[in-house]
């Protein structure tokens, strides 16, 4: 394929799964990683546009393979590997060494990541968010127990790609809220966020672009076959494995205007006020009254060509999976092309 002298040599930046299991790790701690396959369609698309694209894991010698590949530009996928703020280490680097990237910066990637921090963010800007408490390994469980409403859901409260929740993840009673905290802090070390179960229509948003271009996807429901726990419904890091058993997605979702309108605002808000560039997707579900609550943003969605949320939602907007990785990577480089002006 010839390469087009427009666009910067770019590296695509990535943590793959190496398919081999951590004895010291969650059996799912590779949950947020890329595909092999994924990378490859990934990079095949930018080079079909004549764009010099190199692969290069983010490991510990990154900082190196980019100097040494005279890299120009990133297309970041990178999840990081250590840590609450693992997702703005790729970012953080490029911006010591001056080189530009697609996706939010380091601040933004630090932010989201903590569910409770981005929630309490998103509540100051006047949007609708589940009840919750963060539990720290060595809280009272009996105490912060006696905190909630019943049922909640448990969920890692740095964590993404349904990382950390469980076959079982939803406690009815104070009894399961303190058997099931254990469990987890078994598995993880980190903070746990317990938050009010909520029982209505679960939804994502696709965001893409900068400033005046950004555009705001209609919602995509994701529709549930049966429950996935007791009488439950989460969509865990199994049922997104299986997902084509578990569930099924209608985009556009039908939802009244009303509720459509709710979700497409307080995403381009949150968008905005957090400063996330590019691309995006936030998820929302409806409490008991059908009102959408915000649940979390993902300013790193999975790019997966067969299974990931975000092309799935891009489709529907008319754009097919070459369009809509090609089109982040223009919004990027038209964005930092801007700002250099």
């Amino acid at each position: 394929m010839e390469t087009d002298r427009r666009y910067p040599k770019t590296a695509v930046i990535c943590n793959r799964k190496s398919g081999l299991e951590d004895a010291e790790s969650a059996a799912d701690s590779e949950a947020e990683f890329d595909s092999p396959e994924t990378i490859e369609a990934i990079t095949d698309v930018l080079r079909r546009h004549g764009v010099p694209a190199v692969i290069l894991e983010a490991d510990e010698n990154l900082a190196e393979n980019l100097k040494e590949k005279e890299i120009r530009f990133a297309f970041n996928l990178a999840e990081g590997k250590h840590g609450r703020d693992r997702e703005a280490h790729v970012p953080g680097l490029l911006g010591l060494l001056n080189i530009p990237y697609m996706g939010s910066d380091a601040a933004v990637m630090g932010v989201t990541l903590d569910k409770e921090l981005c929630k309490r963010l998103a509540g100051s800007c006047g949007i609708r968010v589940p009840k919750g408490i963060v539990v720290s390994p060595d809280d009272d469980l009996s105490a912060r127990a006696e905190e909630l409403t019943y049922p909640v859901i448990l969920k890692p409260n740095a964590e993404g790609s349904g990382r950390g929740i469980f076959d079982r993840s939803i406690a009815k009673d104070a009894h399961e809220f303190t058997e099931l905290l254990t469990a987890c802090f078994r598995e993880y070390r980190g903070k746990m966020l317990a938050e009010e179960y909520l029982p209505g229509r679960e939804f994502t948003v696709g965001l893409l672009g900068n400033g005046p271009d950004i555009r705001v996807f209609r919602p995509m429901e994701i529709c549930y076959h049966e429950p996935t726990e007791e009488d439950f419904y989460v969509y865990s890091y199994r049922i997104k494995k299986d997902f084509r058993k578990y569930v099924h997605y209608e985009c556009p979702a039908r939802i009244s205007a009303e509720a459509e309108r709710e979700m497409t605002d307080a995403a381009r808000t949150l968008f905005t006020v957090l400063g996330c560039r590019d691309v995006s997707r936030i998820d929302f579900r409806m409490n008991g009254a059908g009102e959408p609550c915000f649940l979390e943003l993902n300013p790193l969605p999975g790019l997966a060509p067969d299974y990931s949320d975000y092309p799935m939602a891009a489709e529907s907007e008319g754009y097919s999976y070459d369009d809509i990785v090609f089109a982040v990577y223009l919004h990027a480089l038209k964005r930092t092309e801007e700002k250099e002006a």
